[in-house]
C-alpha cells in the first residue's frame, strides 16, 4: 500500500513537470494555461489513491493514465466555458475569454487526444480494459453534457432526470478514476466494480456540492463568480428541489432580466431567497452527506485492507466537506 502523503506528492509532481508539443504556440499555449492555473486534481489523485491501495509503487503506466483523466477533464472545462459563457475559471480569464473561441474549440480538441495518448502508456495486458474504460466515459460524458444544454429549453425537469444528467457529466468520470486506478494495480473484478461505484456516488456528491457553492459559496475559493447557475438560468440540483418542493415564483425569478450588475444582484438574491423559503440549502446539505455516505457503503464491497476503506473516506471528506 503507498502512503496519502505520497500519493499526494506524487499528483503535485505530476503536473509540475506536464509536458506539450512547443508549437504552434497559439495551439498550445492555452494548454499550458489551463494547467498552471491548477485545480483540485480530484480524478488523477483517486486513480493513484486506488492504485495505492493495491500496489506498492508508482511508474508510469499508471502515473501518465492517471494524468490522462486531467487533461480530459480539462478538456471538458474549456468547452464548457465556452457553451455556459463564463468568463473566469479557477478565478482566471477562461480560454476563450483571454484567446477567442476558435482557439478554444481547438485547443480543446487537441487536449482531447492528448489524453487518449496517456492513455495508452497504461500496462501492456490491461490496455484493451483502459481504454474501453476511458472510451465510455468520455462518450458518457458527452451524453450529460448534451442533456444539460437539453433542459436549458424545459421549464423544469424532475430529480430523478438531473440526476442522470450529473451522473453522466460529472459522475462517471470520477468513477472512472475510482476503477482505473485498480484496474491498472491488478485488483479482481469485484473490487474494480465497488470502487466505480464509489466514485459514481461521490461524483454526485461532489456535483451537488458544485451546485450548492454555485449560490452560497465564496467567490475567492469557488474561483468563479458566485450566482453563476442563476444568472444563466440552468437547471442546477437548487433549482430542481425548488421545483420539487413547490417554490412559488421561482420561474420569474430565474427568468427575470439580469444587464446591469445591479439587475444580476437582485435576481441572485430573489432566487436564493426563494430557495430558503422550502428549504433548499439545507435539503442540499442532506444530500450530499446522504450520497457521500453511500459511497463509502459501495468500497465497502471490496477486497482491501482496512486502512484502504479509510483512505476511501479520508478522500470523500476531503471531496466534499468544503460543505458545513
Amino acid at each position: 500500500m503507498i502512503q496519502e502523503s505520497l500519493i499526494s506528492r506524487e499528483t503535485a509532481a505530476l503536473f509540475e513537470n506536464i509536458r506539450f508539443q512547443d508549437k504552434p504556440e497559439g495551439l498550445y499555449d492555452p494548454l499550458r494555461y489551463m494547467i498552471a492555473i491548477g485545480g483540485k486534481r480530484i480524478r488523477p489523485k483517486l486513480c493513484l489513491t486506488t492504485y495505492g491501495i493495491y500496489a506498492d509503487a508508482f511508474s508510469e503506466q499508471v502515473l501518465e493514465p492517471a494524468a490522462g483523466l486531467e487533461v480530459f477533464h480539462t478538456f471538458t472545462l474549456i468547452h464548457d466555458d465556452i457553451m455556459d459563457r463564463s468568463p473566469l475559471r479557477r478565478g482566471n480569464p477562461t480560454v476563450w475569454k483571454k484567446w477567442n473561441e476558435d482557439t478554444a474549440i481547438l485547443s480543446g480538441d487537441v487536449m482531447f487526444i492528448d489524453s487518449f495518448k496517456r492513455m495508452a502508456k497504461a500496462p501492456i495486458e490491461v490496455l484493451p480494459r483502459v481504454l474501453e474504460l476511458f472510451s465510455k466515459t468520455a462518450a458518457e460524458v458527452c451524453d450529460g453534457q448534451q442533456l444539460d444544454m437539453d433542459f436549458e429549453a424545459r421549464s423544469s425537469v424532475p430529480m430523478e432526470e438531473y440526476i442522470r444528467m450529473i451522473g453522466l457529466k460529472t459522475g462517471v468520470l470520477i468513477a472512472c478514476a475510482a476503477q482505473m486506478g485498480a484496474l491498472i494495480a491488478g485488483a479482481d473484478a469485484r473490487s474494480q466494480q465497488c470502487l466505480y461505484d464509489y466514485g459514481y456516488q461521490l461524483g454526485l456528491a461532489f456535483q451537488v456540492a458544485d451546485d450548492y457553492l454555485d449560490a452560497y459559496g465564496d467567490q475567492k475559493v469557488f474561483g468563479k463568480p458566485i450566482g453563476g447557475d442563476i444568472l444563466n438560468e440552468k437547471k442546477s440540483w437548487l433549482t430542481v428541489k425548488a421545483h420539487e418542493l413547490g417554490a412559488v415564483g421561482l420561474e420569474q425569478a430565474l427568468t427575470a432580466p439580469a444587464e446591469s450588475p445591479e439587475e444580476k444582484a437582485a435576481k441572485i438574491a430573489r432566487v436564493k431567497a426563494l430557495y430558503e423559503s422550502v428549504g433548499v440549502p439545507e435539503a442540499a446539505r442532506e444530500e450530499i452527506g446522504r450520497l457521500s455516505e453511500k459511497a463509502i457503503s459501495c468500497a465497502l464491497g471490496a477486497q482491501m485492507e482496512a486502512e484502504g476503506y479509510e483512505m476511501l473516506r479520508r478522500f470523500a471528506d476531503s471531496l466534499v466537506g468544503r460543505v458545513s
